[in-house]
């Protein structure tokens, strides 16, 4: 059997309210960051700002050091920003780094009860803390690079124009965040009332219960006016395809039901 790691519970990152919801897992922090478009970066932008500072980014959990290392191996956030933005320069000038909150949520049911109250979402969350700092060094930063492209669309890196030209780089930069905290919040299942409402016969035979799944799809891919390219690629049209059909059985899967059996192929 393999190992499992979990991130160690601190007073930063321990789940407090249901705390039952909550996972430590690595790597199941680690797959709803790259499971995710868009990450929510937090962070203090000085000693004269009142209120901090959120930026939606594009990340990926990677290793340089140990490239093939998996999800559930210690990983570092890969975040990509404009060379002179803020956050870059807040990190460009820190010798430690940047203390940063990486946040990311993914809903896969909207769950329907019997009163408002009792009414909730099938989700997956989890919050990264760290220290981030600017990667300097070229080869990292284009490991980096090729890491958060291919997230977007597998294999799109080697499937443009690349690598990068020296300005394109130079007005790029990547931030590495260093985790040092991490923490997972998972609801599934159907919808649940209290007893009172289970015996009232007036609601229950009123009242619709049950979770509507929420997943993702993905469109027909559309041709840009200036493409010369024919056809769809098949890298491209395949993971349409797949990445609707994985989104659904998830959302599916959490509520207990399975995808119909002519989707399933």
């Amino acid at each position: 059997m393999g190992r499992t790691l979990t991130y160690p519970k601190k007073s930063l990152n321990t789940v407090k309210r249901y705390a039952h919801r909550a996972t430590y897992d690595v790597k199941a922090i680690h797959s709803i960051i790259n499971d995710s478009r868009v990450l929510h970066v937090s962070f203090s932008p000085g000693p004269e700002d009142l209120f901090p500072t959120t930026i939606p980014m594009i990340g990926q959990m990677g290793s340089f050091e140990y490239p093939s290392a998996d999800l559930g191996e210690p990983l570092d956030c890969y975040i990509h920003g404009y060379v002179s933005a803020r956050l870059a320069n807040l990190a460009r000038s820190s010798e430690q780094g940047l203390p940063v909150c990486i946040s990311a949520s993914k809903v896969d049911g909207l769950v329907l009860s019997l009163t408002p109250f009792n009414h909730s979402y099938n989700y997956r969350s989890a919050v990264l803390h760290g220290y981030a700092q600017l990667v300097t060094d070229d080869e990292e930063k284009l490991w980096a690079l090729k890491l958060i492209t291919d997230s977007v669309v597998p294999t799109r890196w080697d499937n443009s124009r690349t690598p990068p030209d020296k300005g394109e780089i130079a007005a790029t930069s990547i931030l590495k965040v260093k985790i040092v905290a991490g923490s997972g919040k998972i609801r599934d299942g159907g919808a649940s009332d209290e007893k009172k409402d289970y015996g009232n016969e007036e609601v229950v035979t009123r009242v619709w219960t049950g979770v509507v799944p929420v997943y993702e799809v993905l469109g027909d891919p559309i041709p840009n006016p200036d493409n010369k390219v024919e056809a769809v690629p098949e890298y491209i049209k395949s993971y349409v395809d797949e990445y609707g059909k994985q989104s659904q059985q998830y959302a599916l899967g959490a509520v207990g039901a399975k995808l119909p059996e002519e989707e399933q192929h």
